[in-house]
């Protein structure tokens, strides 16, 4: 039986988690922690959880950022920032996940920071609108990107993700996720686009990101350069996702083999951009200040 420990603050949730090192862990919405039994994985002697503090549920929206605490959930997330017209991505990611009941209490830190979770959906779509994080331990705070967060947090010291810092841009976003039963509430593969439409109707600055597929989240760099300058045409950007997607070595998993995820890919980047053609062309227009 696991002990927990509820701190008010973030020094206190810090300083039990350096004393207790190997032996305890963050918990935060607690929907991997529960379900560890299941994947024979051993439960920590003590969880830290994070929901009594305050400054992990807030969220901050200005005109230049928006800045989301890391105790806030995917439900919260999503009635939150639903009316922020770019993050229309992100908000299908938090609203689509899962299942409801899980959505309530699953939070955006715990999807972000759970290594061993590879079907979250959030994290594309935070990569494709350049997402900052924010860490801190007993030492110091630093704000790094998503992607070198998800490439060194295995080898951090004791410390908690406090927040996500999306610079507001002038673009559209959209989510696509591909479930099946076998896998229950995750998805076997994830495709998050953001991308500036200029005037002309072509793409401009383009940000593609996919989960699920290996095991770590990324963004897919050669695609996002290959539809630079194209018309916003989901089937054209199917073909060149085609082209491109054996740069991907898929993750085997017993609810799917890892070349299906590689196969399917194209399909979703497809599907993602069929949501952004329908969007008013008005929207993620840039406007050159020239």
């Amino acid at each position: 039986m696991s002990d927990l420990y509820q701190p008010v603050t973030i020094a206190a949730a810090l300083a039990a988690l350096s004393d207790l090192g190997a032996q305890g862990a963050v918990m935060a919405g607690g929907t991997w922690i529960m379900r560890a039994p299941l994947r024979q994985e051993p439960m920590a002697r003590t969880y830290v959880a994070t929901w009594r503090i305050p400054t992990l549920h807030q969220i901050e929206i200005t005109e230049t950022h928006v800045r989301i605490g890391s105790g806030i959930t995917h439900a919260g997330l999503a009635e939150e920032l639903h009316e922020i017209l770019e993050l229309r991505g992100l908000v299908a990611a938090a609203s689509g996940s899962a299942n409801p009941a899980v959505r309530q209490v699953a939070t955006l830190g715990g999807n972000i920071c759970t290594s061993g979770f590879y079907a979250a959906d959030l994290v594309p779509a935070l990569l494709c609108q350049n997402a900052e994080v924010d860490v801190e331990t007993l030492q110091d705070r630093q704000r790094m990107s998503l992607q070198t967060f998800l490439e060194v947090r295995g080898a951090l010291p004791a410390y908690l993700l406090t927040g996500v810092l999306i610079p507001r841009r002038p673009v559209i976003s959209a989510h696509a996720r591909l479930p099946l039963r076998k896998a229950g509430d995750y998805p076997v593969t994830i495709v998050s686009a953001a991308v500036e439409r200029r005037a002309d109707g072509t793409i401009g600055d383009a940000a593609i990101g996919v989960g699920s597929v290996e095991m770590t989240a990324r963004r897919w760099r050669r695609l996002e350069e290959a539809v630079l300058g194209l018309p916003l045409n989901a089937r054209r950007i199917e073909k060149c996702a085609t082209d491109l997607a054996e740069e991907f070595i898929g993750r085997d998993g017993p609810e799917t083999p890892g070349w299906y995820r590689v196969q399917v890919l194209p399909a979703l980047v497809r599907r993602a951009f069929e949501n952004l053609e329908k969007l008013s062309p008005e929207e993620g227009r840039h406007v050159d200040p020239h």
